[in-house]
């Protein structure tokens, strides 16, 4: 096996300028984990563009090598859950924030981490699922624990477009719910209605500037990748009795709201947290996003990269520029 590989890496100079650069790393510089994972396919997300900016709220310390969702083949293990040759993928943790991440040939994790492939899914698949397709399923998932189903109304979902917010789409329609898709960007209506959407609108039909507690209710629950006052819209024009599932702070982390959706319309509002989602759970979301919740047409959703290629779509991200998800390839 060779010990050489490459990655994405990002430095920090003496001005304190952020760079990134593909380099040559040894596996031997791994962090110390049960399972070391030779990396098929990795996903970008808003936190590894964050990351690859030099952001401390997301990675302490430089330099680092983000990827916060990697799938591949297990090399090594020292936990007999996981054998050589094993198909298996990490999302969220701390993979790719303080941990080096799969921008890289290799990882190594604590097994506690490491989910088995699902049946039904391909390497490929459950990375432009990855960590925006698990937060969007575990809204589903919490949604329905609450008790909404497809026969109380329509669903809200914010930032439709982009990783998150396409996933929930997708996934919502596949469950048999009327999707309202909310998006900010320039045609996005034909990329959301062959995702399943019922209804395509602009961001501002869930954006409410009236200073009332309640509006008239729109859709009978919600999930948000927003925030701020989006948040609070999905909130006071909810349906009695509905959720709203909030993973979101593109918008704001403020929200500014009275409680007078909760204790007059009885709506629930649901924390969507995948970074450390219970594995028991977790197992559960992945099982229904490779069976009855798969998109049939999930490679749609997705853009293919190498890792040369990856700066380009980092850059594109943090403007706001991309739409679905963005895999990258590494080299086998």
């Amino acid at each position: 096996m060779s010990k050489i590989f490459r990655a994405l890496r990002i430095t920090e100079d003496e001005s304190g300028k952020f760079h990134r650069n593909i380099i040559e790393r040894n596996i031997d510089d791994l962090p110390d984990g049960e399972v070391l994972i030779k990396i098929h396919y990795a996903a970008l997300n808003f936190k590894d563009a964050l990351s690859s900016t030099g952001n401390k709220g997301v990675t302490k310390n430089y330099p680092h090598t983000p990827g916060i969702d990697g799938a591949g083949v297990v090399v090594e293990s020292k936990n007999n859950d996981f054998k050589e040759g094993d198909e298996v993928l990490v999302t969220s943790y701390d993979l790719g924030m303080n941990t080096d991440g799969a921008f890289a040939g290799y990882i190594r994790v604590p097994s506690a981490w490491v989910v088995k492939l699902p049946s039904g899914l391909s390497l490929k698949e459950s990375m432009i699922i990855g960590t925006a397709g698990l937060t969007a399923g575990i809204g589903l998932y919490k949604l329905e624990m609450m008790g909404q189903s497809p026969d109380q109304g329509s669903v809200a979902v914010s930032g439709a477009s982009g990783g998150v917010g396409s996933m929930a789409v997708g996934m919502l329609a596949k469950a048999g719910y009327q999707v309202i898709a909310s998006s900010g960007k320039e045609n996005a209506d034909e990329f959301l209605k062959n995702l399943g959407a019922s209804e395509v609108v602009d961001r501002d039909f869930i954006n409410d500037d009236s200073s009332r507690p309640l509006i008239k209710p729109k859709w009978a629950g919600a999930i948000d990748t927003v925030g701020g006052n989006t948040l609070a819209t999905l909130l006071k024009g909810c349906k009695p009795g509905g959720s709203v599932g909030s993973c979101g702070l593109v918008g704001s982390p403020n929200l500014s709201t009275t409680v007078f959706p909760f204790i007059i319309n009885g709506i629930n509002l649901l924390g969507l947290d995948s970074a450390n989602f219970p594995m028991k759970e977790r197992q559960k979301v992945w099982n229904k996003l490779a069976s009855v919740w798969k998109l049939n047409n999930l490679e749609s959703v997705a853009t293919i990269c190498t890792l040369d290629e990856l700066d380009s779509y980092i850059t594109g991200m943090l403007k706001g520029e991309v739409k679905g998800r963005v895999v990258v390839e590494m080299e086998l």
